[in-house]
């Protein structure tokens, strides 16, 4: 299987270029081995491309009719659809992820994302606003959505490509310039990416590319007074940090943060099938999602066979080398993470919880993880915190009402699934969560038309569907006194 390599520059102002910063290493984290040296951005970087942003917007890119900017957002997809295999396999060197999930969902998720706001482009209207008039004297008045401005995507490792796309797509149908900073440890296939923006003829400055460090490039992007918005996907504290940073001109923010995600498996429900998806919700990218279903609250007399199910399928992951067929679970993203979440599990059998399965590293080299199934309780720290690693802990609950208080007593409230096959029931229980998502009969349903975006400590503001329109445009009201 040949490799396939990324460039390695900056994508700014419309010409690639090295960084102001020098270069960070990108690392395979299957073999801990450096896959390429990338640019890394510098303060005066962002600078430059700020000014580019800015001029893009004043100048070729206001001037494409939006018809052109959807069709520009159609040759984008098109050119992600030709060179799948080649931006999966970036995904699967780089994060760890298998090269058929990353096949299966993350790349066409990226397209689709592309397509649906495509098809947005020249629909995004305002109205017209009926009202009682100026001192006596008729009026017409509208509203016109136009473009928040120059928008700093700051994308997360976990899935660079698909989360990018929740952010890039909607913002470019709606007329914005859009800075991208890929996460540090995942650079390769955002610039892979960037050379099909350019080959797809989008003008200068519309999109650019700063990998870097956070510290320098995400703060010098969430303070920068030429930045008018911050949409930001990774972990809460850096949330909060982007947060206030960004307080200097009021920028508008999108914050898609952690997550503790509860599963509840009622008395009803499809067993196998429960069992089957609350597996997906723990091991899926090797739990390294932030709506990761990893508190899994069972009604007590389904309790145990739920938890033995459980258990047959975290020892039936096949952890390994991202590119073979069998494997099911590649490695944690990086030695840090790996330690992390042998942390936690140290953590959880110190404070009781009984680890049924797992929790060790598997052979050979690179950052890998056998998945971790507990039964534990809801006060545990393995069922409080965001471990981001392939670890679910099991609890009971007698009542739909126990379940419920269980589910919501978190900080967190990104997603949650309820497994049931009472309607009734499915639709109350929904109601009643702290979540901006709910999956019934399904771990996290996720669409281009779907909004996502969490409560609490999870963030604010959602994405996708028709809520990424109106995420990335600023309505104003023009009143005529006739």
């Amino acid at each position: 299987m040949t490799t396939t390599i990324a460039p390695t520059e900056l994508f700014l102002a419309g010409r690639w270029t090295s960084g102001g910063a020098g270069t960070l290493a990108t690392v395979n984290p299957s073999t801990g081995e450096t896959l390429a040296e990338v640019a890394s951005a510098s303060a005066e970087d962002v600078d430059t491309a700020v000014a580019a942003a800015t001029d893009a917007l004043r100048g070729d890119w206001a001037a494409v009719p939006p018809s052109q900017k959807g069709n520009l957002l159609t040759k984008l997809a098109d050119l992600v659809e030709r060179d799948a295999e080649a931006l999966a396999r970036l995904e699967a060197l780089e994060i760890g992820v298998p090269f058929g999930f990353a096949s299966a969902l993350f790349v066409p998720n990226l397209i689709g994302s592309l397509r649906y706001y495509a098809g947005w482009a020249d629909k995004i209207n305002g109205e017209l606003v009926v009202n009682d008039g100026y001192f006596g004297a008729p009026t017409h008045a509208y509203t016109r959505r136009e473009p928040v401005g120059v928008i700093a995507a700051i994308v997360p490792w976990n899935a660079p490509l698909m989360i990018l796309g929740w952010k890039l797509a909607p913002a470019l149908a709606t007329g914005n310039a859009v800075i991208v900073k890929p996460a540090e440890d995942a650079s390769l296939a955002i610039l892979h990416l960037a050379k099909l923006v350019e080959e797809a003829g989008f003008p200068a400055g519309t999109v650019q590319v700063l990998p870097g460090a956070g510290a320098v490039v995400g703060e010098a992007l969430a303070v920068h007074p030429g930045v008018h918005k911050v949409s930001f996907t990774g972990s809460t504290e850096t949330g909060r940090r982007i947060l206030r940073n960004s307080a200097g001109n009021f920028k508008r923010t999108t914050l898609e943060l952690g997550g503790k995600s509860p599963q509840i498996v009622f008395e009803d429900a499809n067993l196998d099938s429960a069992i089957r998806g609350a597996a997906m919700g723990i091991f899926s990218n090797q739990g390294q999602v932030c709506a990761a279903g990893t508190r899994i609250f069972v009604h007590r007399s389904i309790h145990d066979a739920v938890l033995d199910g459980l258990k047959i399928a975290a020892e039936a992951q096949i952890v390994g080398d991202p590119f073979e067929a069998s494997t099911t679970m590649g490695p944690l993203i990086n030695r840090a993470q790996r330690d992390k979440v042998l942390g936690y599990v140290e953590k959880g059998q110190a404070e009781g919880a009984k680890l049924v399965t797992g929790g060790t590293t598997a052979d050979g080299p690179g950052f890998f993880v056998n998945p971790a199934v507990f039964a534990g309780t809801n006060d545990q720290v393995i069922a409080r915190e965001e471990i981001f690693g392939p670890v679910g802990t099991v609890i009971p609950f007698d009542d739909d009402a126990e379940a419920i208080a269980l589910a919501n007593d978190n900080d967190y409230g990104l997603a949650a699934t309820v497994w049931t096959t009472d309607l009734s029931r499915a639709h109350t229980v929904s109601a009643a969560l702290q979540a901006g998502a709910v999956g019934v009969n399904g771990w996290s349903p996720l669409g281009p038309q779907l909004p996502w975006g969490g409560l609490k400590a999870s963030g604010v503001g959602r994405e996708l569907g028709y809520e990424g329109i109106l995420a990335n445009t600023e309505a104003k009201t023009v009143t005529i006194v006739l």
